[in-house]
């Protein structure tokens, strides 16, 4: 059987690894739309190989080089905000949410007013929005399945058990590249070094989030819409191998964890077969060879990232997209050379310490809340 899918974002990493799954079950799959930032030679060349109905470019500027490199076929190349919207309005059988930040808000909700399916690797969607976006998951009868390897974890782990039957749920961190420096080494953390992560291939973003453990800060977000058990059965740690993705310990003192390879593929390739499995020509786990799993509280000393995020998730209401739009400018500026590796958190304290605007109850003031957040990090890197 056929099925129909959207991929946003399908130049970053979880596009790649959606399309190389693709690739291997192509029968399986009608590629109805592609999107990416820019990037247009690359998208028009995916678009053309999955034979996609339509190719949107997030940025106006670049429609003009994809219009040139999909001349001659009949693929629709369309640009913009609002035309990222509309490829997430196709009503594919499935969407995979994999733009970037808050510019991926709107064409998620676009996509779960569809009712469909959506497989979700957008953060920003859940951390900024999260309340206002399961809200329109229950409204519109949506689908919404976690691609993120922790969460999907999760998901694989609950497998349609009651909520009220766990005891905890623990997100695995690998600790990033600097999981074992000292404040002082910290403090002179180069961008390379900071880039390298150990286990895992992402963007530069994600990268650097997961550096400063304030990746994990934003599951925990999302895991508490997710998966509404209570803040205070959420908790973290670090486990350095990332061979466990995430743990559920059920009221019996059963724990149930989920493992796998470092590699994005399993789950998606879980998403995209949902409710059954799939064949992915991923390495399978070898544990004699790993050897040993080991795990350590996380140190909020020296990464504060963690502690900022459950805060935030505490205070409710316009925190947690304050915190999120204060980290995207900080993590932008460290990337930039504006600010050190130990700054990014610290500005994003500061800016959730100056003000919290309302409590958004729409994507419209969630956007206003992420605006008006930027703006003061920006204001206080500057006057730093």
């Amino acid at each position: 059987m056929t099925r129909s899918i959207t991929i946003l974002g399908a130049t970053g990493s979880i596009g790649a690894s959606t399309l190389d799954l693709i690739r291997q079950n192509r029968e399986a799959w009608d590629v109805k739309a592609l999107t990416a930032n820019c990037s247009a030679k690359e998208l028009a060349a995916l678009a053309i190989e999955f034979g996609a109905e339509m190719a949107v470019v997030g940025d106006a500027a670049c429609l003009a080089d994809l219009r040139e490199a999909l001349s001659g076929t009949s693929i629709s190349a369309e640009g913009g905000a609002q035309a990222l919207c509309e490829a997430a309005s196709l009503g594919a059988d499935m969407t995979v949410a994999a733009i970037v930040g808050c510019a991926g808000l709107a064409p998620v909700m676009a996509a779960v007013e569809q009712g469909k399916c959506i497989a979700l690797a957008n953060k920003e969607a859940l951390v900024s929005a999260g309340d206002i976006l399961m809200d329109a998951v229950a409204r519109h009868g949506a689908t919404l399945l976690p691609t993120d390897s922790e969460h999907n974890a999760i998901f694989q782990c609950l497998d349609g058990g009651e909520l009220a039957d766990i005891r905890w749920i623990t997100l695995t961190a690998s600790g990033g590249p600097f999981r074992e420096w000292s404040h002082e080494q910290l403090a002179s953390a180069k961008r390379e070094q900071a880039l390298k992560h150990p286990n895992w291939d992402m963007g530069a973003k994600i990268t650097i989030d997961s550096a400063t453990m304030m990746n994990k800060g934003l599951e925990f977000i999302e895991a508490w819409h997710l998966f509404p058990v209570g803040l205070d059965r959420l908790r973290i740690v670090v486990h350095p191998q990332s061979v466990i993705h995430s743990m559920v310990e059920y009221r019996d003192g059963s724990t149930l964890a989920q493992l796998g390879p470092s590699d994005m593929r399993v789950p998606i390739a879980s998403c995209l077969a949902w409710p059954g499995r799939m064949d992915t020509s991923c390495k399978a786990l070898d544990l004699p060879t790993i050897g040993q799993l080991t795990f350590f509280e996380p140190d909020e000393d020296r990464f504060p990232a963690t502690k900022l995020a459950r805060e935030a998730a505490h205070a409710g209401g316009a925190a947690p997209a304050v915190l999120n739009a204060a980290n995207e400018v900080a993590v932008a500026a460290f990337l930039d050379g504006q600010i050190t590796f130990t700054q990014i958190s610290s500005l994003v304290a500061r800016t959730l310490e100056t003000r919290l605007p309302p409590a958004p109850t729409s994507l419209a003031e969630v956007l206003a809340v992420d605006a008006e957040a930027r703006k003061l990090a920006e204001e206080l890197r500057e006057h730093a």
